[in-house]
């Protein structure tokens, strides 16, 4: 391949060298650089490519792509643009021959919802014979092919890789989150997509490493609405004038109120032992009844989400209903069952928004108790633990404070750390640190009508213990706790 044909869509200067020449590889990792390569230098929060433009040279890199000046041997053509994160973008989509062009991308942005919608939004595809692709945060998905993710949204090189291994495998839409990091550090740049998604916003992922401030969040998020064909949004959620404000798309609204093009009607919680979901009418644009096993009013939004995408995809009312039915999430409100006396259920919550959102949910079932399992992680803010205590101290009846993932913490210190948070109410509350004990402990006390959430694990098949990740998947611990509990002859 011609190096000219990876930059002709970026503006670029030549300061040394040729631009016609031949490369076998890009990378922006200095490890994989071979002969031949190119070599975009990213300028990241802990590591700076062009402090490795020597190395690479010496490696048989013959250009390098950079935003700022470098020396090396005037063999090596050095491609000098304004920003290489968004130049590697564009290259990587030239690089694999901009798969994305041969498949319809739908791309999901907001604080919450984004994971349980991209679920939602393939389950019903794939029920009219799309073969669709999926790019998350749990996992990637290419046909028969799971990948474990990294990141929400991974590096564009990699974005487009899959791109490419899900056209050859024969997909023709891709679902995929799109992070605010991914869209400030230009991952998605250049990607046509056909639709974009924004499902809420909520005051999150604001620090050093990630946005400034809640301004610069609500604009990150607003960038996808400027490179899709059609943006569809939530209408009720207060910051959606903000995020579409810039937009340059043809806009469609979901929501429950009037205003909505696509709306919820007459919605209903629906409360059986072991189980909980909810119903609804759909109004507006379509017009039909629909029941999810998922429960809560966010489980509305992110299935009317899905269904004003696939009405584009002239998806039959039928075939939505059905495939809504059976849509599940590792994770996301997955609900276990251990007894037929209460409900268990194993969630991702793992900051105080999202804590708080699901209690709330919960509570509105009236369980007879809730009762929430939880850890925070280690080496993060402590401002968490002391939330995270207090919302599970205000909104559940019984809290079980265990381990999450202490990684070079010990589990002890930030158990009191949540107990700080838990002091500001009258939540009663037990310590077990040991999550399989914490866990068995919730099982064996379950009383007739409880609602018990294991909370910040979800997804997650490991815990991380000073730089190890040891196998622990919540749906492993409670198979082998029933085991052990018939073993004893102790029913639940």
């Amino acid at each position: 391949m011609k190096l000219t044909k990876l930059l002709e869509r970026l503006e670029y200067e030549v300061v040394q060298g040729e631009e016609a020449i031949e490369i076998t590889e890009l990378t922006n990792d200095s490890r994989n650089v071979k002969a031949g390569s190119v070599f975009v230098c990213i300028s990241g929060a802990v590591v700076d490519g062009h402090d490795f433009a020597k190395d690479v040279a010496g490696k048989g890199a013959v250009a390098l792509i950079v935003e700022k000046e470098v020396s090396v041997p005037k063999h090596v053509t050095v491609i000098k643009v304004e920003d290489t994160r968004y130049a590697l973008a564009l290259a990587s989509a030239a690089y694999f021959g901009y798969p994305a062009d041969e498949m319809k991308i739908i791309g999901i942005t907001g604080t919450k919802g984004k994971t349980t919608t991209t679920y939602m939004v393939k389950s019903i595809l794939e029920n009219v014979g799309h073969k669709v692709g999926l790019i998350g945060t749990i996992e990637a998905i290419i046909g028969d092919k799971v990948i474990p993710a990294k990141n929400t949204t991974p590096e564009s090189f990699t974005i487009h890789q899959y791109f490419r291994e899900m056209a050859d495998a024969g997909c023709d839409c891709v679902v995929m989150e799109v992070s605010s990091q991914g869209l400030m550090l230009h991952r998605t740049a250049g990607i046509p997509f056909e639709i974009g998604i924004f499902t809420n916003l909520g005051e999150d992922h604001i620090g050093p490493n990630e946005h400034k401030d809640f301004e610069d969040y609500k604009r990150c998020k607003g960038l996808l609405f400027q490179q899709c064909k059609i943006g569809i949004a939530n209408v009720d959620d207060p910051y959606f004038e903000d995020v579409f404000k810039g937009a340059t798309c043809k806009i469609e609204t979901f929501g429950l109120s009037k205003k909505a093009d696509l709306r919820a009607d007459d919605t209903h919680l629906i409360n059986r032992p072991g189980y909980l979901g909810v119903a609804y009418h759909v109004n507006g644009l379509m017009d039909f009844d629909v029941e999810i096993d998922i429960p809560g009013t966010f489980s509305v939004y992110n299935s009317l989400t899905a269904i004003a995408v696939c009405r584009h995809f002239q998806v039959p009312v039928d075939v939505i209903k059905e495939a809504l039915k059976k849509a599940k999430v590792k994770g996301r409100i997955e609900m276990v069952k251990v007894s037929e006396h209460f409900t268990l259920m194993i969630d991702y919550a793992h900051n105080a928004m999202s804590l708080e959102s699901l209690l709330t949910t919960l509570k509105e079932y009236h369980p007879k108790r809730l009762v929430c399992v939880f850890g925070c992680g280690g080496n993060r803010s402590k401002t968490r633990r002391y939330e995270m205590g207090e919302v599970s101290g205000r909104l559940a009846d019984f809290t079980i404070i265990t381990s999450d993932n202490p990684r070079f913490e010990e589990p002890q210190d930030i158990i009191d750390d949540i107990k700080i948070g838990m002091a500001k109410t009258d939540g009663a509350y037990i310590e077990i640190c040991d999550r399989k004990e914490a866990i068995r402990y919730a099982i064996n006390h379950g009383q007739s009508g409880d609602v018990i959430v294991l909370a910040g694990k979800g997804h997650e098949d490991y815990q991380e213990i000073k730089g190890v990740k040891y196998d622990m998947d919540e749906r492993v611990l409670i198979a082998d706790i029933l085991r052990e509990n018939k073993e004893q002859g102790i029913e639940v």
